[in-house]
């Protein structure tokens, strides 16, 4: 047992560095974690025996559901109102068309059955959200026409539908559905999925805005116990739990409640730990050599998808809303990665359906390895090639990274007898357009919002809001407490005396008490000084 909890330590901090690393040398990060499980995989270097295709399925199926789920939650519905309506199309139709074109070429080009080519193009028809999220945000690829929102959308709700045709696939491989139980299937799982879907975000929403669960951390705990239920429910009774999860995230992510902010930190970690094991667990199930006979197939259904089923989906969908020209496809085209859920639904196949003629799941298993390398290494390029990319244009705003609608801060003022605001009007004061004066505090409580000819007098207190800095701006903070010596005492009094070397005091508490420091701010024994590191 102990060495088992040395060897997880050792994986996560190896998917950390790989993390860093694959940033530095532009390679997606979850390929590195799919080469990790390899390395650790059966014939691998490290060798950790996982046979168990019942075992990996149940947990990266787990795993699936909290990405579902946040991939709904940090979903800024206002950036992706306006492409909506193709993006759901993409995510349905799309999808089924991809699925249906991969099927006959796979059957025409290298002889399969053709239920089982359908099962193929079922299993490989969604893109990968996690792929196509990773990618645009490491490179915070600002895309142009609404191209990353429409992106986002697409390729986080699109894996109910191949999950779906998945299903469907193997019933019929089973020989026990007709085409009226396969409809029947299509209906029960979306209407049941979307029915629950609505039904438990709102109870959840419900239940946040009148329970205090922030005391002990109990809000995330109910946040995963709601993923969680979402996706039972339905699925308890033929609905789809994948597309319930998802409507579950979006509508919690776009509505408010207490502590969502915490919410969206600690899911961003949570979800990012989910990946990593989906994609370890995978490689842990890979065998190298199976994977090299299965490389021919695989490179032929990846050029089906790269170079006739995505584009056209993509065409047959988009050439309608007459806003997406050949530059705007090509690069959706070109954006859908196949990825995890890929590969699960390839493990869901093989163990529902024991008589298959290929081996469905190493040559899936090579498709998303080539569309990751290939289209995820080359994806900043092409939109650049296509003139897609954006500068003005902040992709983040599109993720959860902004876990709110705005993102400001409050600051206190007060007017002090050497103030250089004291007793002048707000016209007159040189303020910095990215600060808005709030409200005015007077000495007596009295409370007004100040205009142009507000004059601020002697002890009133001015609440003022500016924007928060960007992530990558952070300012570097570092706590000294001063000492009780009596050198102190002779030789530094003041902050201007105090020896601060490459940084500057931002604040002084003492006794509880926090104070805006000066050059000739007195310090005392016991202060606890705030000191700027940044330079």
């Amino acid at each position: 047992m102990t060495l088992f909890l040395v060897l997880v330590a050792v994986v996560l901090f190896t998917c950390i560095f790989l993390n860093s690393a694959s940033n530095r040398i532009g390679m997606p990060v979850l390929l590195a974690f799919i080469l990790l499980g390899i390395l650790f995989s059966n014939n691998g270097l490290m060798p950790i025996k996982m046979t168990n295709y019942n075992f990996v399925e149940q947990l990266c199926s787990t795993a699936l559901i909290f990405i579902m789920f946040y991939g709904g939650f940090g979903t800024r519905w206002s950036s992706a109102r306006p492409v909506a309506p193709e993006a759901i199309l993409l995510a349905t139709a799309g999808v089924i068309i991809t699925a249906l074109t991969t099927a006959f070429l796979c059957h025409f080009l290298l002889g399969w059955d053709i239920l089982e080519s359908l099962l193929m193009g079922s299993v490989v028809s969604s893109t990968d959200a996690a792929s196509v999220f990773s990618i645009l945000r490491t490179k915070k690829l600002g895309l142009r026409n609404g191209v990353a929102p429409l992106l986002e959308v697409e390729s986080g709700s699109n894996d109910p539908c191949a999950y779906m045709m998945t299903i469907v696939a193997l019933s019929l491989l089973g020989g026990n559905v007709s085409f009226g139980g396969v409809a029947m299937t299509f209906v029960a799982q979306l209407g049941i999925g979307t029915l629950f879907g609505f039904l438990i975000a709102q109870g959840a929403v419900f239940l946040l805005n009148r329970i205090d669960l922030t005391t002990n951390g109990f809000n995330s705990m109910f946040l995963i116990a709601v993923a969680i239920l979402s996706y039972a429910l339905p699925s308890l009774i033929g609905g789809n739990g994948y597309l319930s999860t998802y409507i579950v995230g979006v509508y919690l992510g776009n509505h408010g409640f207490g502590s969502k902010k915490d919410m969206v930190n600690f899911f961003d970690g949570f979800t990012g730990l989910m990946q990593v094991l989906i994609f370890f667990m995978l490689g842990l199930l890979a065998r190298v050599d199976l994977m090299l006979k299965a490389l021919v197939p695989a490179l032929v259904i990846f050029l089906i998808l790269f170079l006739v089923a995505r584009p056209v989906a993509v065409a047959a969908i988009l050439t309608p809303f007459r806003k997406y020209g050949v530059r705007q496809q090509a690069l959706i085209s070109f954006s859908g990665l196949r990825g995890a859920s890929s590969i699960v639904f390839a493990i869901v196949a093989v163990v529902g359906e024991k008589s298959l003629d290929n081996d469905l799941f190493n040559v899936v298993f090579c498709i998303v390895l080539v569309s990751i390398a290939f289209q995820g290494y080359l994806l900043p390029w092409v939109a650049k090639k296509l003139d897609m990319i954006d500068p003005d244009t902040d992709v983040m705003k599109t993720f959860s990274d902004f876990s709110e609608e705005v993102q400001l801060q409050f600051s206190e003022v007060r007017i002090v007898e050497d103030s250089e605001w004291r007793d002048k009007m707000v016209r007159n004061l040189h303020i910095p357009r990215e600060v808005l004066l709030c409200l005015v505090i007077k000495p007596d409580g009295t409370r007004l919002v100040p205009n142009g000819n507000t004059v601020f007098e002697f002890g009133d207190r001015v609440i003022v809001c500016s924007k928060t800095i960007d992530s990558d701006e952070q300012v570097k903070v570092q706590q000294y407490i001063v000492q009780d010596d009596p050198k102190f005492k002779e030789r530094q009094k003041t902050i201007r005396d105090f020896p601060v070397q490459k940084g500057q005091v931002m604040l002084l508490v003492r006794s509880g008490e926090r104070i805006i420091p000066h050059g000739s701010t007195p310090v005392q024994p016991g202060d606890i000084l705030y000191i700027n590191r940044s330079v």
